[in-house]
């Protein structure tokens, strides 16, 4: 029997605020001391009462509009009770019944189709602290307890790993343009849950739902549900059934295991907040919001496409990080005012191979690389001019990102202008003519390809800088007049 997964995610996002979602604690935790960014509001002691975070409210609502969403003019809070030691109030302060946001659909490329995946909610809530284990002993770090939390639940219809994968890749890079959150997931900024069933193909009935948690990156969301999927239709053929718990993905093992029974809803017991009052939200304020949104990946793919002449795969691949598609911008301008002009293929071209493949090495970013927009230009500029080649200018490029010094400073400290003079070139190409009669018998014989080879033995002779150009030229001229003699 062929089986069919149903999919819906639940993600997790801290906001980029200052301060957590209740209270006045900075909220940039990580590099803190245990226990240090706390309060009694946080940490949930008698008598403290919550006050709401006016821009986490925002930035939620942004990231609903950004995910063509719903804005109802009425919300509340509730209590979610879910009594955890890294919880010191013994409950949650979330969003049930009438959230932020609703009804909207993020749409994403899957092998060249357009997948549309709805989005059920958009909530608001506070985090949780953090449990450490250490020598048979749980200690708790409440600095991450009360940092705002937006939770963005999708609807069931995600069909494969790899939808999921795309699905979240697409949701990251949006809330990183929206500057709401950094979407690290290795940090604990960005996580993911997963409900997963199988049903026979064909069936309109689902599944019994697996939760699946403790999946920390990308790949480890594909290949757990991948696991998650092959474990239920195993369950499934072997004439057992499906049981609805929450399963853990272990990444050294490569597999789900049980955790604990799944809860329904009404076991956390939830009502309306008493210490919070509903929240109205204007369509004045959410008019306000919606001035702030910028350009979203698609749009920005699709102007870079029609105004720069890019090919899709380039654009896809700028854009995908707002950081890069601003730097590559700049640089476009900057190459525009350049003598000679640097266009934007040839920028982009430079970017999405050499550049990137650069950075992978050195672990480096567009933010912290020593290379700016200006380099580049000048770099490539050179090249134009013809003072250096392709070749050499890439390891120019590798020396601007090791030191930050100008390309052309580096050029000439090092002696790698080009050389372009015919009466020059000329010498060395019929020194490598004579000591190579063979190849050129060859040549002249009717195997022209031999011409790459006497080439780059020319190349080699004038340690790459030879204008490959004028190399090619010469060489040919010598080789024709060989061919009367």
């Amino acid at each position: 029997m062929e089986y069919e997964a149903i999919i819906g995610l639940e993600v997790h996002a801290q906001l980029l605020t200052q301060s957590k979602m209740f209270c006045g604690c900075d909220a940039a935790y990580q590099d803190a001391p245990p226990n240090t960014h706390v309060c009694p509001v946080c940490l949930g002691l008698p008598g403290s009462l919550p006050v709401i975070n006016k821009r986490a409210v925002e930035y939620t609502i942004l990231t609903g509009l950004a995910f063509n969403c719903e804005i109802p003019e009425f919300t509340k809070w509730d209590r979610k009770n879910y009594h955890y030691p890294d919880l010191p109030k013994a409950y949650q302060i979330s969003q049930y019944d009438l959230p932020l946001t609703r009804n909207g659909y993020l749409e994403f490329e899957v092998e060249g189709e357009t997948r549309r995946v709805g989005i059920r909610r958009i909530h608001l809530e506070e985090d949780t602290g953090r449990l450490y284990h250490m020598g048979g002993k749980a200690l708790v770090d409440y600095n991450r307890s009360g940092v705002p939390l937006m939770e963005i639940v999708t609807e069931p219809d995600i069909r494969s790993p790899e939808e999921a994968r795309l699905f979240l890749q697409k949701l990251r890079t949006i809330l990183r343009y929206l500057g709401v959150s950094s979407g690290d997931m290795e940090a604990g900024a960005l996580r993911v849950d997963a409900n997963v069933s199988v049903r026979p193909k064909g069936s309109d009935r689902f599944g019994t739902q697996v939760e699946v948690k403790n999946m920390n990156s990308f790949r480890s969301v594909k290949l757990a549900l991948e696991y998650e999927i092959q474990r239920q239709i195993e369950v499934l053929e072997s004439g057992g059934a499906v049981v609805r718990e929450t399963r853990g993905w272990v990444e050294s093992e490569n597999r789900t295991v049980s955790q604990r029974s799944k809860e329904e809803a009404h076991d956390y017991r939830y009502f309306p907040e008493p210490d919070l009052p509903p929240l109205t939200v204007s369509r004045e304020w959410v008019d306000a919001i919606r001035a702030q949104l910028p350009e979203m990946p698609d749009q920005k793919a699709a102007r870079f496409i029609a105004e720069y002449g890019l090919s899709e795969y380039a654009a896809g691949l700028l854009v995908a990080d707002r950081a890069t598609a601003e730097w590559f911008e700049e640089a476009v301008r900057l190459g525009a005012q350049s003598q000679p002009v640097v266009n934007a293929q040839t920028i982009a071209n430079w970017i999405t191979s050499e550049l990137f493949r650069r950075l992978g090495e050195r672990e480096m970013s567009f933010e912290t690389m020593p290379l700016t927009q200006a380099h580049l230009v000048e770099l490539l500029a050179l090249v134009e001019k013809g003072d250096i080649n392709n070749n050499v200018a890439k390891q120019v490029l590798v020396e601007v990102l090791e030191t930050g010094q100008s390309p052309a400073a580096i050029v000439e400290a090092k002696g790698l202008k080009q050389v372009s003079d015919t009466d020059a070139l000329l010498s060395v190409v019929r020194q490598v003519l004579d000591e190579h009669p063979d190849e050129v018998a060859a040549y002249l014989g009717g195997r022209e390809q031999v011409a790459k080879w006497l080439m780059g033995q020319v190349m080699r002779a004038t340690r790459g800088k030879a204008n490959p150009t004028v190399v090619l030229d010469l060489l040919t001229q010598e080789l024709e007049a060989r061919r009367t003699q």
